[in-house]
Parts: structure tokens; C-alpha cells; sequence
């Protein structure tokens, strides 16, 4: 009787040392490439994400100071203002005349704060705008760059 070969896929016997390092080389290779593209692509978005940054930095550090002046300018008027008025007081020769100046004095400076408060509003808003812009811009690039990949 001839004996029937039964071969065993996980018989010790079947076993080839070399096509499983090749298996293995060949998944480490694969898995070194994938992570030198990822790494490549982040750092190229580390790099973009920097310059933003330091172009956001600026841009807000330069209107910070335009609002600051904006500021100062109105302070500055404000300030004129008020002293014009007290001169104005120190010549009134009556109650009424007081009161008439004061009334007029108040209403203006109401109106001006107004004014300067949609002004400084406006500013901030375009400043806000200015800054964000270059940042949202660069998220949109990075999040359609990972998409791509």
C-alpha cells in the first residue's frame, strides 16, 4: 500500500524562511515610503501654517496700532472739545445760557461718540477680517491638501 502524502500548509516542513523576510522587507519598505510622504507633507504644512503666522502676527500688530491711533485721535478730540466747552462756560452770564450750552454740548459729544464708535466698530471688523483671512485660507489648503493624500 502506498502511503497517502498528506501535505500540511502549517507542517514545519512547508515553512520558507526567505519568502516571509522578503514579506516583511517589503511591508517595512512600504511602511518607511508612506512615512516619509506623510512626514513631507506635514512638515510642508508646519512650514505654511509658520509663515501664516508670522504674516497673521503682523498684520494684527499693524492694526493694532491704526486702531490705537484711531483712538488716541479720538481721545484727542474728545479732549479739545471738552476744553472748548469749558471756556465757553467760563464766559456764560446766565442760568439759561448755561443750561442751552450744556444741553448742546452733551447732544454733540453724543453724536460724536456714536460716530467714533461705528468708526472704531468698522475698524475692528476690517481688522478681524484682515487677520483671520490668512489663517482660514490656510487651513482650507491644508485640509484639502490631507484630503488629496
Amino acid at each position: 500500500m502506498a502511503a497517502k502524502k498528506n501535505e500540511d500548509v502549517f507542517s514545519v516542513s512547508s515553512f520558507d524562511p526567505s519568502k516571509v523576510t522578503e514579506s516583511l522587507r517589503d511591508f517595512a519598505e512600504k511602511g518607511a515610503e508612506q512615512s516619509k510622504q506623510a512626514f513631507a507633507r506635514m512638515k510642508t504644512v508646519a512650514e505654511d501654517a509658520t509663515k501664516t503666522v508670522e504674516s497673521t502676527v503682523q498684520t494684527a500688530q499693524a492694526g493694532t496700532v491704526d486702531l490705537g491711533l484711531k483712538a488716541i485721535e479720538a481721545l484727542r478730540t474728545n479732549a479739545e472739545s471738552s476744553f472748548a466747552h469749558m471756556e465757553a462756560l467760563l464766559g456764560v452770564k446766565s442760568v439759561s445760557e448755561f443750561f442751552e450750552l450744556q444741553t448742546s454740548f452733551l447732544r454733540k459729544q453724543a453724536e460724536v461718540a456714536v460716530e467714533q464708535a461705528k468708526s472704531m466698530q468698522e475698524a475692528t471688523r476690517k481688522l478681524a477680517e484682515t487677520v483671520s483671512k490668512p489663517a482660514k485660507d490656510a487651513a482650507e489648503k491644508a485640509l484639502a491638501g490631507f484630503k488629496a493624500a
